[in-house]
């Protein structure tokens, strides 16, 4: 489980590819269900995971991670989270400047202190 809220902490303090590549394995696998931001979903492998974070630094500042709860059975870790962060552009349904926030919950599989996979559902609340 360290790994994975370790991955949040680097997050948090805005690491980019360089930061994040340690924790992920080279056969990394990212799953995203389907979501307002991804209507259809998304499937990424390690090198496109970690293009989506160095993209992420011109979408997003001052991302925070408050973990609701956390589980581990074997070699998954299960996170619960409230995630907020402050765009930097426009976005449908926020613009610059907004601080835009979802509920996530992800479920990682681990294996020799490196995530191999991980499965997000992410809920987003859009502005009243």
């Amino acid at each position: 489980m360290d790994c994975v809220l370790e991955l949040l902490r680097v997050i948090e303090a805005g690491g980019g590819p360089a930061d994040i590549a340690p924790f992920l394995a080279e056969d990394y696998v990212l799953s995203e269900a389907p979501h307002l931001l991804a209507p259809a979903g998304a499937v990424r492998n390690r090198d496109e995971a970690l293009a989506g974070a160095a993209a992420a630094h011109e979408v997003v500042s001052g991302q925070r991670f408050v973990v609701r709860r956390t589980t581990c059975e074997g070699a998954r870790v299960v996170v619960e989270a409230d995630w907020t962060a402050t765009l930097l552009m426009d976005l449908p349904h926020w613009d610059t400047g907004d601080v835009i926030r979802a509920r996530i919950a992800s479920v990682f599989e681990v294996s020799e202190g490196r995530i191999v996979s991980q499965d997000s559902y992410d809920c987003y609340f859009t502005p009243a």
